[in-house]
């Protein structure tokens, strides 16, 4: 089985919340990391989501190291819209 690796940086104005996640995240930069499988037999290429991630600063008093966690991409979306309408005047 043929796997991919996407990563994007995504951009939050204001502090906020993931469903699944127990704490308020600050604003900032985050990598979000999509894993993908190739669905073979096909007469072109499709690829099926495995896992999505979301790199994070640990909660204090660690701030200084990084985790990964699974995430709901449907989750992020809704997040990026929440912080786009609250940063427009």
């Amino acid at each position: 089985m043929t796997t991919r690796t996407r990563r994007e940086t995504i951009v939050f104005h204001q502090p906020f919340r993931l469903r699944g996640i127990d704490r308020e995240l600050p604003a900032g930069s985050y990598d979000i990391v999509t894993d993908e499988e190739l669905i073979e037999g096909l007469s072109f290429p499709v690829f099926r989501r495995l896992a999505t991630l979301i790199t994070l600063p640990c909660a204090p008093p660690h701030q200084t190291a990084i985790e990964m966690v699974a995430i709901d991409p449907e989750a992020v979306r809704n997040a990026q819209d929440a912080d786009a309408s609250a940063s427009l005047p």
